[in-house]
């Protein structure tokens, strides 16, 4: 035994040297092949189970028992479910992983987040549904108002008080719009188109504030030039009135 250890010759030393190599590759091996798998369970996965819907006080016995974890990375609110119910997951299930993996989830807030009230005012109203909606707000009221400004939000309101642009407010609250009808609320008699050029009555109506609405054409009667105003709606009188922004309907002889 003691001379294959001795390395007078070239072929002992060739000897050693594969003797070497030899046990370095079998420590290697054992070491990828037989302890890590040993060690970290390699090959061993566990299938994740389903726990959207659940509430968060009851994972963690639940994921123990299957050697798992979880971790709240997100929240969200709404008024339909219920609070710290689970609403995501991630790995999904069904996936496989291995012992001891954390499932991220995102739950379900006990009160709604509070946000800086946008501003409507000004804007359409279309417009302010669009934006309470981003908003994660509730369109509540539009209630039509006197204003020439037809379909602009004037005021917005949060239970019966207005409310302005950067106050607080939490998510899912109603908010009440108070939008312009486009007429107006300033009343005059009836303009008096009768016996009119057409073109003169048309220009009288907008420099009133008013607008044109039907025209209809009717043959001339004895006295009636063509052209000109022989009917209007609504009907002058001493009574009537009109408010801006409203139509007039014409009647034109031909």
């Amino acid at each position: 035994m003691a001379s294959f250890f001795k390395a007078n010759t070239a072929l002992d030393v060739a000897k050693h040297l594969a003797l070497v190599l030899g046990a370095a590759a079998l420590l290697v091996l054992g070491f990828f092949y037989v302890y890590l798998p040993v060690t970290t369970h390699h090959g061993e996965t566990i299938t994740v189970p389903k726990v959207t819907g659940m509430n968060v006080a009851d994972l963690t016995k639940y994921l123990d028992e299957r050697n798992l974890a979880y971790f709240v990375d997100d929240s969200s609110y709404s008024p339909d479910i219920r609070p710290f119910t689970v609403l995501t997951q991630d790995p999904a299930p069904g996936e496989k992983v291995k012992e001891g993996r954390k499932i991220y989830l995102q739950v379900a807030m006990k009160r709604p987040p509070v946000i800086k009230m946008p501003k409507l005012v000004d804007g359409s109203v279309k417009n302010a549904q669009l934006i309470l909606q981003s908003y994660d707000l509730v369109v509540g009221q539009i209630k039509l108002v006197p204003n020439l400004a037809q379909n602009a939000v004037l005021r917005q309101f949060v239970g019966g008080k207005e409310i302005a642009p950067g106050a607080p407010v939490a998510k899912g609250t109603r908010i009440d719009l108070e939008v312009g009808d486009g007429l107006g609320n300033q009343e005059f008699p009836v303009p008096n188109l009768v016996n009119m050029p057409q073109d003169e009555a048309v220009t009288l109506l907008v420099g009133q504030g008013l607008q044109k609405g039907e025209v209809f054409e009717v043959a001339a009667e004895e006295g009636q030039t063509a052209g000109t105003v022989v009917r209007q709606r609504p009907v002058p009188g001493p009574d009537a009135t009109i408010r801006m922004g409203q139509l007039v309907d014409l009647w034109i002889a031909k």
